[in-house]
């Protein structure tokens, strides 16, 4: 997997991987199959709002403004009493009125209730835009080069999961204002390659 999905992933493991399957209720499986796609299609679809010069130039502020990585600091506290609203209005950004298919495929194809999805989705956006705000102060990226990065970070996890490619789009192949159908026959191929390893 890329850098920054890497990272975070590696950072939810153990312990907060626990304090998430408490919060939501489902099994450990579940909440690990579910967190794992979720991770890159968040990053993918945030490369996707950043690929043009109007988006690329609100999220380097909204990085700029508000996440400044520091939630990555205490994750055990922040999945104690994860900040909901705020994931919710990063979600509206990134993924539009395609929210409730993104939740519907994601639940498919993890087996993590539809409810305890969206919970899910919504506590981890302020992680990956903690670790997108932390990059970018870090490395002093201006709107361009975060753009990249996010371009970058999707291309390398494409190759290696090629199923990511749709994921990260958020394509809906046949055109029925749906994409959980298409989300979860691609979790399939995903999930599969990934808990090969």
């Amino acid at each position: 997997m890329s850098s920054l999905i890497s990272m975070l992933s590696g950072q939810l493991g153990g312990g907060v991987m626990d304090g998430l399957q408490s919060q939501l209720g489902g099994d450990k499986d579940a909440t690990q199959r579910a967190v794992t796609m979720a991770l890159p299609l968040l990053f993918g679809a945030l490369a996707k709002n950043s690929s043009g010069e109007e988006g690329a130039a609100s999220l380097h502020q909204a990085l700029a403004r508000d996440h400044d990585g520091s939630v990555l600091d205490n994750l055990g506290g922040y999945v104690r009493q994860p900040d909901l609203a705020t994931g919710d209005g990063i979600l509206r950004h990134a993924l539009g009125d395609r929210r409730s298919g993104v939740e519907a495929g994601l639940s498919k194809s993890s087996r993590l209730d539809s409810a305890a999805t969206g919970k899910l989705i919504s506590m981890l956006a302020p992680l990956v835009m903690g670790a997108l705000g932390r990059a970018q102060r870090q490395d002093g990226l201006d709107k361009n080069a975060l753009a990249g990065m996010l371009a970058n970070e999707r291309r390398e996890a494409e190759s290696t999961v090629p199923q990511l490619g749709g994921l990260a789009r958020l394509m809906d192949a046949d055109s029925d204002g749906d994409v959980s159908d298409e989300l979860a026959d691609l979790g399939k191929g995903l999930l599969g390659k990934l808990f090969r390893r």
